[in-house]
């Protein structure tokens, strides 16, 4: 069974001492862990060494740089009191702009949105690169039989990832007009036929480890076995 807290019974652990609000980038003394609104207190320590609450000196003379913005606490409050992030954001928003000033936050947000796009069009420029990063792999395709007609170009360069299929699908292309007739094809090596799904780097590890590059494979005619 569910227990119900009323919120006001959790007030004293998410306000702020000095505003007696809630709390607003809660900020937290790292010596003594009692935490603030940010604004509040250094406000406070504009002027001030201790903490408000205990009276702990922070630090004699820099105690700004021991205080901490407290994320967790923040989204706490957030979470429990309803709509308290979105009006405070809707009131800085308004305060800014009565002053024709930007909005820190509103920056922040755009130079997020900007490092996030950049990261976006970087790993697309990845994708679409076509797997030229990856570990390359010297291949010989050779016709085995005389009902096909024999590639141009015998010799290709690809990616170690690349699977027998793709490279059927290659040759359907080449020599019989048509990519979508790659499964009247069959692809061996040292006269064993390969599974469609094996990658090229398997291939050469298991059948080619030994010998000398490229790795020379045969292409026929679909046998139905």
């Amino acid at each position: 069974m569910e227990r119900k807290i009323k919120l006001k019974s959790l007030n004293s652990y998410i306000t702020c001492l000095i505003c007696h609000g809630y709390l607003i980038d809660a900020t937290t003394v790292i010596e003594c862990l009692h935490t603030f609104c940010k604004s509040c207190l250094v406000k406070h320590l504009e002027e001030n060494n201790t903490c408000p609450t205990c009276l702990i000196i922070i630090h004699q003379s820099h105690p700004l740089n021991y205080i901490s913005f407290d994320r967790t606490m923040q989204d706490i409050v957030y979470k429990l009191v309803p709509n308290l992030q979105e009006d405070e954001l809707n009131r800085e928003r308004d305060f800014y702009k009565e002053r024709n000033l930007p909005n820190p936050k509103d920056i922040q947000q755009a130079h997020d949105n900007d490092e996030n796009m950049d990261k976006i069009n970087e790993e697309k420029h990845q994708e679409s690169d076509y797997h030229r990063q990856d570990e390359q792999v010297n291949v010989c395709l050779e016709c085995s039989s005389n009902n096909l007609k024999h590639l141009k170009r015998r010799f290709i360069r690809c990616s170690s990832q690349a699977t027998i299929t793709h490279l059927k699908k290659f040759v359907a292309k080449k020599v019989l007009n048509g990519m979508e007739k790659y499964r009247d094809i069959d692809i061996l090596c040292n006269d064993e036929l390969l599974g469609k799904d094996h990658t090229l780097k398997f291939v050469y590890v298991t059948r080619w480890r030994f010998k000398e590059p490229p790795l020379r494979l045969q292409y026929r005619p679909r046998i139905d076995l």
